[in-house]
């Protein structure tokens, strides 16, 4: 099994990853939280054109070196983060930050020998992928930010009846099959799991395969739960660290599901702004797996990335945002890019409505985290949370 070993050999902290197709453009994946590297398989097979991985099936052409793919040229490295799948769990949340996990991820590409590459991530696997290219800009090549939030308090979906629903059922779930229903809720739009196959329904079609993978794929464990909700709960990208990524000028596309119930658009079109001209916003129609959801579509708008970046595209003809009033963009875009943050830091955090949602949002994770410490303690002992295995990554 293919694993790379991080930092000093001593702490025994190991990830595993599989790498797809072959090729001089390189791409690294990071997921989110309780999902495994399989999450990607609708990307891998988009931009490679097959599911096969390097190191099980022999797919290479023996005259050129290239995979038998989809001709791209890409080779892609998907992996299971620390706490997660096949990788390392450690036991003290303090071993769990987006920093310490983007080291994680500079690991790999130093493992397989790769100097530089285009960096995609989801969800939490976006915060991290943020962190690789403000920690080791030289490392990245392109962004691509796939429902994504600022990290904090931002973490917390938004405040209605059905997202309260989500979390409760999320809490109270005990088996696969109550995690796999309350999963679909989480990931998909409902008008999407309505869809019919033939005579079954995507949501029928789905909830057997998230049953049969949890099952397959068992319980994450605690450590590594807590572990990965520490390190989204912990995330902030500081204004310096804008700065650093707008002195790289790579190119970023922020793309997001509107009907995201757990990442808030709204926050992903923040950060996009903030990376302004660097980022291009993509709203597509979907919900916190739209990577699954409109897979073609997100597809293609990373093959535009990685297009982008490699004819070496600038950034004012790559962003699709619009400055804000007032400001000059005739200066470097990291200039505008570091006013920008400055003001939109100020506004963010003025204003009575704001604190106020702040305030509902803190009220309702101590009601949440309070709920579940009963539950643990009283019913259920010393619960753990089901892995959600290929098809999810929940945060």
């Amino acid at each position: 099994m293919p694993y790379c070993n991080v930092g000093t050999t001593n702490n025994g902290i190991k990830i595993f990853y599989r790498t797809y197709g072959g090729g001089p453009v390189k791409v690294l994946m990071i997921i989110g939280l309780a999902g495994t590297h399989d999450s990607w398989k609708p990307q891998i097979e988009g931009l490679v054109g097959t599911t096969q991985a390097n190191d099980i099936d022999d797919i290479w052409s023996s005259e050129d070196g290239v995979c038998n793919g989809n001709g791209n040229g890409i080779e892609i490295c998907v992996f299971d983060n620390r706490g997660m799948g096949r990788s390392s769990i450690p036991k003290n949340k303090s071993e769990y930050t987006t920093k310490i996990m983007a080291a994680d991820a500079i690991s790999v590409m130093e493992h397989l020998g790769w100097k530089k590459a285009h960096v995609f991530g989801h969800s939490m696997g976006g915060m991290i992928a943020c962190k690789v290219a403000a920690v080791f800009p030289d490392r990245v090549l392109s962004l691509a930010l796939l429902n994504v939030t600022g990290g904090g308090y931002e973490c917390f979906p938004k405040f209605d009846r059905q997202t309260l629903s989500i979390a409760m059922r999320f809490l109270m779930a005990k088996t696969p099959e109550q995690r796999a229903a309350v999963d679909l809720d989480t990931h998909y739009t409902q008008e999407y799991l309505e869809q019919h196959i033939g005579v079954k329904t995507r949501r029928q079609v789905l909830y057997q395969g998230y049953v049969e993978g949890i099952s397959a794929t068992g319980m994450q464990s605690n450590h590594g739960f807590d572990g990965q909700v520490n390190a989204c709960w912990t995330h902030r990208i500081s204004k310096k660290e804008v700065e650093v990524i707008g002195k790289n000028g790579l190119l970023i596309s922020v793309i997001h599901g509107r009907c995201d119930v757990i990442a808030q658009i709204s926050h992903a079109k923040r950060l996009a702004h903030k990376l302004y001209p660097l980022a291009k916003m993509v709203e597509l129609p979907g919900g916190h797996l739209v990577s699954h959801e409109r897979s073609k579509e997100v597809n293609e708008a990373l093959l535009d990335l990685i297009k982008a970046s490699e004819t070496k595209t600038t950034p004012f003809d790559w962003t699709n945002l619009s400055p804000k009033p007032n400001t000059s963009t005739s200066n470097c875009w990291t200039s505008s890019s570091s006013s920008r943050l400055n003001s939109e830091t100020e506004s963010s955090n003025s204003g009575i409505a704001e604190k106020m949602r702040i305030m509902i949002l803190y009220i309702l994770g101590l009601f949440l985290v309070v709920f579940e410490y009963i539950k643990r303690a009283r019913v259920l002992g010393c619960l753990k949370p089901i892995r959600v295995g290929s098809a999810s990554a929940v945060t």
